[in-house]
């Protein structure tokens, strides 16, 4: 896209001292790096796919520049021009790129742009990535906010849905955006919401105000995208509130711009256990050597880590794709959370899948690996109806006393359970009932 057309999007927010001269100081970058971390990006590792990469696209870039998330932050392909440079663009990714206003811009890391195929558009990661005109396309049932989301704000960037927990939106910036994104509205500047510490503040009040509030999730836009100093600077007075139990960071940080993860961070993040963290992947080709030094490093913080999949279309809806994604991240040391239905976004439904399909691969993965592999899968409900699991049907039915249940394999097995009624609604044909495995209820 031309540079003229392109919503300006706001940028990761500045440092404590900046952001205390002018409230609007979350709108300003700041690149400047000590010179620890710049001795330690060196260190970072680097795979041989990023290495040729960066030889071949960004020739006079060092590998300490290369390692450093500001430089990648800096460097972000943001342009029909950019992509066009290291991806052979198909016509309808070309197009859609082109006629793309408002929020939710293009935006890939150069890290996350080598991890893309230069040549396939039908690619997991590029199709995630790099918009195509479906983009563009509403089918019913699709909105966009589909969660309600502002409907339950309480002030402004702050939701608060739940009894006990609320959603504490930092800010509108990504390094990456998903195309499927359920904040698209919002994020990459253009959209309908702005931050700022003055706005912080009052989320701050509010759950200061508000003693049932034990768990605040800190998600945008994407929280470690801001500056160490200024996430400090958050982190630190939701913990000085009593109430607050403890504290959860949504990001894909980790995944599309794991140079983020300084030593410096996360000597700042264990400052305020207990501390968890949700990261968003998506597919196994993210699984890189950056990416477990990441992981490594959140977690030798003391930081539990969990991860959240969203399933798409052609993306990461078949088993194998699935079962080698989360067997990877559990060697990474991130138990899979939530497989998240794709949500009802505008624009989106090239991406979604059947709900069925979701719970045909939870099947696919109950009994067949271990049980730390299987997540949670999930419909996020429209209108503001929160999460709801939902799981492949076991219960078979009811035989006298005993309830009959189906295991991963198919096989039908009695499980005694008097005086209870669950099942007692279905009808057990009479040859299942034989078949059943164990000792029937005399």
């Amino acid at each position: 896209m031309d540079r003229d057309l392109e919503a300006p999007e706001a940028e990761p927010p500045s440092s404590v001292a900046s952001a205390r001269a002018s409230a609007g100081a979350l709108d300003r970058p700041v690149f400047a790096a000590t010179v620890k971390e710049r001795e330690r990006g060196a260190a970072f590792p680097q795979s041989a796919r990023a290495r040729a990469f960066r030889r071949r696209f960004w020739p006079d870039a060092t590998a300490a520049e290369w390692n450093d998330w500001r430089w990648q932050l800096q460097h972000r392909i943001r342009d029909l021009r950019g992509l066009a440079r290291v991806i052979r663009l198909s016509p309808d990714e070309e197009s859609a790129v082109a006629r793309h206003t408002g929020p939710l811009p293009v935006g890939i890391t150069p890290y996350y742009a080598s991890l893309l195929d230069e040549h396939d558009a039908t690619q997991g990661l590029r199709r995630t990535h790099i918009p195509v005109n479906g983009e563009y396309l509403r089918v019913p049932g699709e909105a966009d906010d589909p969660l309600g989301e502002d409907h339950d704000a309480a002030v402004p960037g702050l939701v608060h849905r739940y009894p006990d927990r609320v959603l504490f939106l930092a800010t509108g910036f990504c390094s990456t955006y998903c195309r499927y994104c359920t904040r698209s509205r919002m994020v990459g500047g253009g959209g309908e919401y702005t931050f700022s510490t003055t706005q912080w503040q009052r989320a701050i009040d509010y759950i200061a105000a508000h003693p049932q509030i034990r768990d605040v999730l800190l998600s945008g836009g994407d929280p470690l995208t801001i500056a160490t100093e200024k996430l400090e600077w958050l982190l630190s007075r939701l913990r000085a509130i009593p109430h607050v139990e403890f504290l959860r960071i949504g990001t894909k940080v980790p995944v599309v711009l794991p140079q983020r993860i300084t030593r410096d961070l996360t000597r700042m993040l264990r400052r305020y256990h207990p501390l968890w963290m949700s990261i968003h992947f998506t597919h196994p080709d993210e699984l890189t050597p950056e990416v477990a030094e990441a992981t490594a490093r959140l977690a030798d913080a003391g930081i539990p880590l969990g991860s959240q999949t969203v399933l798409l279309k052609g993306v990461n809806d078949e088993i194998g794709t699935m079962r080698a994604l989360m067997h990877g991240l559990l060697k990474l040391r991130v138990r899979p959370y939530y497989l998240y239905q794709c949500d009802p976004i505008s624009g989106s439904a090239h991406f979604r899948t059947p709900v069925e399909k979701g719970i045909e691969i939870i099947e696919g993965l109950r009994g067949h690996t271990t049980g730390y592999a299987v997540p949670h899968f999930v419909v996020d409900a429209p209108g503001g109806g929160g999460k709801i699991p939902l799981l492949p049907d076991y219960l078979v039915g009811r035989d006298g006393e005993d309830l009959l249940l189906r295991n991963f394999e198919r096989g039908v097995y009695r499980y005694t359970d008097p005086g209870g009624g669950l099942g007692a609604d279905r009808v057990v044909p009479p040859d299942v009932a034989a078949r059943a495995k164990g000792v029937p209820h005399a």
